[in-house]
């Protein structure tokens, strides 16, 4: 799968509708997340159960403020509309299979 582009107005229902989503909060300009997306998107294929996302932080900055993202990248992770993981900052590929597997169980 690939990882969509999420924005605002349908956020909460995206989160609510599937049972794991991961939500990747970026920025263009921002170096670790030019590091961490083909990571995202490399999870995408791998994992075709899951629903990856991402959010421009600037153009979305309502829903970052809303999402309170500080720093980015910011990865949140929802299990049938709760948020039950984030991370902040670059995370290698093992990291991040860990963390997944943990709510694939």
């Amino acid at each position: 799968m690939e990882v969509k582009e999420l924005i605002t107005v349908n956020f909460e229902n995206v989160i609510k509708a599937q049972k794991l989503v991961i939500v990747d909060f970026y920025a263009d300009w921002c170096g670790p997340c030019k590091m961490l997306s083909p990571v995202i998107a490399n999870m995408a294929k791998e994992f075709t159960n899951i629903n990856f996302y991402k959010v421009n932080v600037d153009r979305e900055s309502i829903l970052a403020r809303k999402m309170n993202i500080q720093s980015i990248p910011t990865v949140m992770f929802y299990k049938q509309g709760q948020l039950v993981n984030q991370f902040t900052g670059y995370k290698n590929p093992q990291e991040i299979k860990t963390i997944i597997s943990n709510f694939l169980k």
